[in-house]
């Protein structure tokens, strides 16, 4: 007989749905855990439909039983995997998917801006990271039916690609031009390797409609600009201390630095003698002979020396030295530190607070008849030193503020090379300040008496970033952008953006603050050209915005290597110096700085976005660009329009080794992409999937770990769903849902169940992918693998699912439920895993050759799937379930007939909608409990079986919020069944073991 489904729903039931529809929805909370049944394994060996034995009499029936069957590979692995992953990307039209959806009519836009890689290298991990994480978010956009705006960059300027493309030839004997060229082959090059491994990593994109930071168009944009900026006051030239890189022989911004916290400095404590007593002490007595001590990591800046600076409230001692009697003047709170340092006792003969220090006069240790006063100054620290700071206004921020307000001397000794200049003094020059000239710093302290103490000081310095070598401060005229201006506007904006995770919004709001001034001007020739002309006499600039328009006009047309190859009588015409009220042509000469890259990739907004709204709904990029893209985005665009560039920053980790460190190619530990997806020396291939599905598993939040296990368990993790794919695969072979699919009311109640899980399953992964959180889409998409379906559902089924009849209402109904599962589950890893989805839905019934999946839409979740009373009546068995499995533990429910008593009431009404009559074997209630036969009773009969087992629990209805509760008990008795095991099926039904059941006796007469 066809197994048994309740086609009518209980009065209670229908009472339940009337009322669903007036008050809104039924939850349902539940006393005695129900999951636990779902997820205990139950033991499928005899219960559940097998291939019978070649030879035996069970072969006969063989044929009758519908196993699961597909073409589907359990496994890919090496050079087969390899070439389906191609073929998939070709097949399923990868490469015109980005236009295609362009071109489609949508409601909303989902604009993600591609922060530009800088064009210098081979593709590595940190790309793969934040390319597939962008990925990911986009392709999720695109199957939610909105089109994506994303078009990939590169930065494409600067000094490592300047540095790479010339070698070791260097610059010497090489025009502008000549060295221009060599660094845009090496950039293009550079780009078409990273370009290629994106494309293969499955990144969607029109790949021939990219940005470049040295195209015309671009440049003209970033002009621009530079053009408003300028025109607003905040783009100026000036005379100040920079970090300057020897190394580079360039300027350079604070985003360009890497700091090394490793940097031994030989730092000194050297004396400046009092030559002039501050007034407000002059009276005290004993004040002869006394020196002011000082601190220092970088002893070349002493010959710099313009002042010593105190802090006015702090508290100051005059100390004596036990051992030579030498008076010094220090800080109170530091007198201690510096007596155990200097190994004497310091005995205190008089204190002052800074205030009373003004006026006070020091000689120079090392400059005769130089004089220094001493200056009060907020920047003096107690943490480190005496409390008293040698100040070099040309060698330090700080430094040079005190030097504007007391108008202190500014005067460089250092030149390009970071070598003394003859200001310096002869014995000095042509010495660099960072080894030798130290050296002799130090030497000319001790002779003349001033040095009191050497040290080795291991701290944080600032290094070039490109070539890996110390900085140092150096005043030189550069351009510069008044951030100190628009640090309140940029704060103002950032509140109205979302940062992910927001514990960084502290840091990017504390670099703003750090960063008074942004030196914009760099002493190279691969970048774009300052657009500005100096008067050939004055030095005096011209630039405005007449000039700069002009320019810009050029750039757009011809690039800016027309700065270098137009004559200045085309870069400046007449017209333009009309505008500008200038003098003639002859007298000017064209700048030769070039654009800091910060500021070419911070005007990206300006020329990659659409002039609709030029915000991004996302930036997305590592750390490392708080202080660097972010920034600059975030400075140029509140400069320009008052208004952030981006709705929301999402800021990942930094790839690192499976020890949690750097990578580096000295420590071996550097795992090349290119190596994951095609296999090297030791390594397997794993394909772009894998790579993919370990970006996608991370906590892109903190630091992420790649090796060998990390891919490996990736590799474990998809091989698992695929044979999760392939079961649904084999078990829809020949239904095609769109005539054979049931209508959700007139499925089984357990199917249904499972369309509501699904439901639920797809707005969490749907909510996990709209917070970038695609880890958290992982857990959820295996939890309703684990749990849900392969612990629970697809072992209750199998029996229906093989041996019903091939096109009876139950089996059909079972496979309803799977093909939205599978259509489900493979669009919910489609951002993820692009390659696996399209392979499956290749496989996958239900629609014409030739469609894809990218181009069909997310899941497709119906609100009809959540019916009222259905969870409980499920969830109710469930628990009934548990109670059932935890008495015969380790044991097979097949061999159990089950007895089930239920007081009258609601938990009776719902268990009697799964199973009408008073006992069965085809119920839905005996397929849940996957027993042998189910009784539902009101009470327990008096005559049970000698060896049943007796269990209790029960099950916590509520209903409309509480309108209708009711904790409902249950009992429940277990005993071994009389039923021989049928042939077929091989469940406990039959009257002999030679014999069939009802059901299958009925299958196999109605296929003969």
């Amino acid at each position: 007989m066809l197994l048994f489904r309740v086609s009518a729903v209980s009065p209670t039931l229908a009472r339940w749905g009337q009322r669903s529809h007036r008050g809104g929805g039924l939850l349902a909370h539940r006393a005695v855990s129900f999951s636990s049944s779902r997820c205990r394994g139950v033991s499928s060996g005899e219960g559940s439909a097998q291939p019978a034995e070649a030879g035996s009499a069970k072969a006969l029936y063989r044929d009758t039983v519908l196993l699961p069957r597909t073409e589907f590979p359990m496994k890919l692995t090496g050079q087969k995997l390899l070439d389906r992953e191609l073929q998939i990307q070709q097949e399923s039209g990868f490469a015109d998917l980005y236009s295609w959806q362009r071109q489609r009519k949508a409601k909303k836009e989902f604009c993600l801006h591609d922060g530009p890689p800088y064009a210098n290298g081979d593709p590595h991990v940190g790309h793969a990271l934040n390319k597939i994480l962008k990925d990911i978010r986009n392709r999720f956009e695109l199957l939610r039916g909105r089109q994506v705006h994303y078009i990939p960059g590169w930065d494409c300027h600067g000094l490592p690609i300047e540095l790479k493309a010339l070698g070791e030839l260097g610059t010497t004997g090489l025009s502008p031009m000549q060295i221009r060229q060599k660094a845009r082959e090496f950039a293009e090059k550079a780009i078409g390797r990273q370009k290629a491994a994106f494309q293969r990593w499955g990144v969607m994109a029109d790949w021939e409609q990219c940005y470049y930071t040295f195209d015309g168009t671009f440049e003209a944009a970033q002009l621009k600009v530079f053009q408003e900026m300028h025109s607003k006051g905040l783009i100026y030239q000036d005379y100040k201390p920079v970090f300057w890189s020897p190394s580079s022989r360039t300027a350079l911004a604070e985003a360009e630095l890497e700091y090394n916290p490793e940097h031994v400095s030989r730092a000194i404590y050297a004396t400046f003698p009092l030559i002039k007593l501050p007034p407000k002490i002059a009276s005290e007595e004993g004040l002869d002979s006394v020196s002011v001590l000082v601190w220092t990591t970088q002893p070349w800046t002493i010959p710099a020396n313009q002042a010593v600076c105190y802090m006015p409230n702090a508290q100051y001692s005059l100390v004596k030295r036990a051992d030579d009697s030498q008076l010094l003047l220090v800080v109170t709170e530091r007198t201690a530190s510096l007596a155990a340092l200097l190994g004497t006792e310091l005995q205190s003969v008089g204190s002052f607070t800074g205030s009373q220090l003004e006026g006070g006069i020091c000689k120079h240790p090392t400059i005769p008849d130089k004089q220094v006063p001493l200056l009060p100054a907020n920047h003096v620290t107690m943490g480190k030193g005496t409390g008293l700071v040698h100040t070099a206004p040309a060698h330090g921020m700080d430094d040079y503020s005190v030097a504007s307000q007391f108008k202190l001397s500014v005067e460089c000794m250092v030149d390009e090379d970071g070598k003394f200049t003859e200001l310096a003094g002869p014995e000095l020059q042509n010495l660099s300040v960072m080894t030798e000239g130290t050296d002799k710093v130090i030497s000319m302290l001790k002779e003349c008496g001033a040095l009191v103490l050497e040290e080795q000081c291991v701290h944080s310095y600032p290094y070039d970033w490109r070539t890996k070598k110390p900085v140092v401060i150096r005043p030189s005229k550069q351009w510069f952008i008044n951030t100190a201006s628009l640090k309140d506007k940029a704060k103002e904006a950032l509140q109205k953006v979302r940062i992910l995770p927001e514990s960084v919004r502290g840091s990017l709001l504390a670099m703003l603050d750090r960063r008074t001034y942004w030196c914009i001007s760099r002493q190279r020739t691969w970048g774009v050209p300052i657009p500005v002309f100096y008067h050939k006499d004055t030095g005096e600039p011209l630039i405005n915005k007449y000039t700069v328009s002009h320019i810009a006009k050029l750039f757009k047309e011809k690039g800016s290597d027309c700065w270098w190859e137009l004559p200045i009588e085309t870069l400046l015409p007449p017209e333009v110096i009309k505008k500008s009220k200038a003098g003639p042509v002859s007298d000017y000469v064209r700048g030769e700085d070039v654009l800091d890259i910060w500021f070419d990739s911070g005007t990206s907004w300006a020329a990659v976005l659409e002039e609709s709204d030029s915000r991004a709904d996302a930036y997305v990029e590592g750390k490392d660009q708080l202080g660097g893209w972010f920034q600059s985005s975030l400075l140029t665009s509140v400069a320009v329009r008052n208004k952030a560039p981006y709705k929301s920053l999402v800021v990942h980790g930094f790839a690192v080794s499976e020890k949690g460190e750097k990578m580096s190619k000295s420590l071996g530990n550097v795992v090349d992409p290119d190596e994951v997806i095609n296999g090297g020396k030791d390594a397997p291939a794993y394909g772009a999937d894998v790579l993919r599905w370990w970006v996608a598993e991370s906590n892109i939040f903190s630091e992420i770990q790649i090796g060998s296990n990390a891919l490996n368990s990736a590799q474990d993790s998809i091989n698992k769903l695929r044979n999760t794919l392939r079961f649904l695969l084999g078990n829809l072979q020949g239904f095609d849902p769109r005539v054979q699919a049931v209508d959700p009311k007139q499925m089984h109640y357990i199917d249904q169940y499972m369309l509501h899980l699904l439901r639920e399953y797809s707005m969490k992964v749907t909510d996990a992918y709209s917070e970038f959180d695609s880890g958290r889409a992982i857990r959820v998409l295996q939890a309703f693998i684990n749990r849900d379906l392969s612990s629970f559902y697809f072992s209750i089924i199998k029996d229906r699912l093989y041996c019903d009849p091939e096109d009876s209402l139950g089996r059909r109904s079972c496979q309803t439920a799977l093909e939205e599962i599978l259509d489900g589950v493979t669009r919910s890893i489609a951002p993820m895993l692009p390659h696996l989805a399209e392979e499956v839905y290749l496989h996958a019934p239900g629609h014409d050759k030739g469609e894809t999946l990218f181009k069909s839409g997310w899941i497709k979740s119906s609100s009809v799937w959540r019916q009222p009373g259905l969870e409980e009546a499920v969830e109710g068995a469930c628990a009934i379930r548990d109670s059932f499995l935890s008495s015969i533990p380790g044991k097979n429910a097949a061999q159990y007939d089950l007895t089930v008593a239920i007081e009258p009431g609601l938990l009776f009404e719902l268990m009697e909608s799964l199973q009408e009559e008073p006992t069965s074997t085809t119920s839905q209630l005996a397929e849940l409990m996957m027993a042998a036969q189910v009784s539902l009773v009101s009470a327990l009969p008096r005559d049970l079986h000698p060896d049943a087992l007796v269990n209790h629990g029960s099950f916590l209805i509520n209903l409309e919020g509480g309108v209708i509760r009711e904790d409902s008990g249950y009992s429940i008795a277990v005993a071994p069944t009389s039923a021989a095991r049928c042939p077929r099926c091989r469940r406990y039904t039959a009257k002999s073991a030679d014999c069939l059941c009802p059901r299958c006796q009925n299958v196999v007469s109605q296929a003969h």
